[in-house]
């Protein structure tokens, strides 16, 4: 006889694995994932419920000393409990004042996560503009890295024409399509779309009809929904948006970006935004979410961001995640642009073990293996 701990990252699985019978599967199941809720500025007496209400279910809520006392009107807290304890307290707490039922209500949307399989998003860049200089492409070049792309295991390839990096150049809507015109008329004359997933990277509707027209399948909008057109341009193709989050734009984002709170303010926007293409047709299975890394925000909010990417996955939407060859990557350690792909592959692993499941790359046949082999020990 002997023992040894083990970390699971499917407990299905495993549970089948070992043997177990399904139904006892469906209870174990909730009993072997831990959740750890940040709760921010709860109303005292509700910190004082909800602890001992967490208590006689076997969960734990940790507060501050001074809650017991009352000293102040409100406090933040952490819930510490098993799936079983959150889907107790999601209940429990609807029957209770001090704005528990909004609390029960937050509960109950980290429950049932939508599990989506990993994918690979190759990048384009249709201009000499942009921030890594080896993903830049003219027409014929574009199509030739396309085809190399898909080779090596892309699932998405994303084409944009106009640069996103910081203080970027403005480029007239003329100008963007004809960077792209050419690209999407191969990519549909060579129906290069039953090989891959196109996406266009834009948030101008003209060149996005155009690309959608063309075979392209998914809206890559760092405008984050800004533009009730492109939202209804993605219900009309049938096809998918990804919200992005930015503090101000490309030419503005990196000037001092300051949040009270980076996590609940990403949150917000995202519950915005996914509401509002909601009303314009679109479904939560068709929108993708992107928190915009190196968008408006400094290291320790990209860290902030990534570390608990999970937390988005109560949307129920896919989650991009796009780091590749960052600036955060130096601010960590400093290093050249073209040195920067294993600090690469680090953060991307990092945001598929907290729930991304698009990863936006340049380099795709080192992501592929990585990927793989992660999923292999997972």
């Amino acid at each position: 006889m002997y023992l040894y701990r083990l970390d699971i990252n499917d407990p299905k699985a495993f549970l089948a694995s070992l043997g177990v019978e399904s139904s006892g599967i469906i209870i174990i199941e909730k009993k072997m994932e831990l959740f750890f809720i940040y709760i921010k500025e709860l109303k005292t007496p509700a910190v004082n419920i909800l602890k001992q209400d967490a208590l006689s279910i076997g969960a734990e809520l940790a507060v501050p000393s001074g809650a017991i006392t009352y000293a102040q009107d409100h406090y933040d807290c952490l819930l510490i409990g098993n799936k079983k304890h959150i889907e107790i307290l999601s209940q429990k707490e609807l029957a209770q004042p001090f704005g528990l039922k909004n609390v029960a209500r937050e509960l109950k949307s980290f429950l049932n996560i939508k599990e989506y399989p990993i994918q690979i998003m190759g990048i384009i860049n249709a201009n000499d503009d942009s921030f890594y200089p080896g993903s830049r492409y003219d027409a014929d070049s574009a199509i030739s890295e396309i085809e190399n792309m898909i080779a090596q295991g892309a699932d998405i390839i994303d084409i944009g024409a106009v640069s996103s990096r910081p203080n970027a150049s403005m480029v007239s809507e003329d100008e963007e399509m004809n960077r792209v015109k050419a690209i999407c008329d191969t990519i549909k004359s060579q129906k290069l779309y039953e090989k891959a997933i196109f996406s266009i990277d834009s948030y101008t509707p003209s060149v996005v009809e155009y690309a959608l027209e063309s075979g392209f399948k998914i809206i890559n909008d760092i405008s984050g929904a800004n533009d009730d057109r492109l939202a209804e341009l993605a219900v009309k193709y049938d096809a998918k948006l990804c919200i992005m989050h930015m503090q101000g734009t490309p030419q503005t984002m990196q000037k001092n970006p300051i949040y009270s709170d980076v996590m609940s303010e990403v949150n917000d926007f995202f519950e915005d935004r996914i509401a509002k293409c909601e009303t314009l047709g679109l479904t939560r299975e068709n929108i993708i979410i992107d928190v915009g890394i190196g968008f408006g925000k400094t290291l320790e909010h990209n860290v902030a961001l990534i570390k608990n990417m999970r937390h988005f996955s109560r949307f129920g939407c896919q989650i991009l995640a796009g780091a590749s060859r960052k600036s955060m990557i130096d601010k960590i350690i400093p290093t050249p642009i073209e040195d920067r792909l294993f600090g690469t592959i680090a953060i991307h692993l990092k945001a598929i073990e907290k729930g991304a499941s698009i990863i936006r790359c340049h380099d795709v046949k080192e992501h592929k293996q990585a990927i793989e082999v992660y999923k292999a020990l997972s």
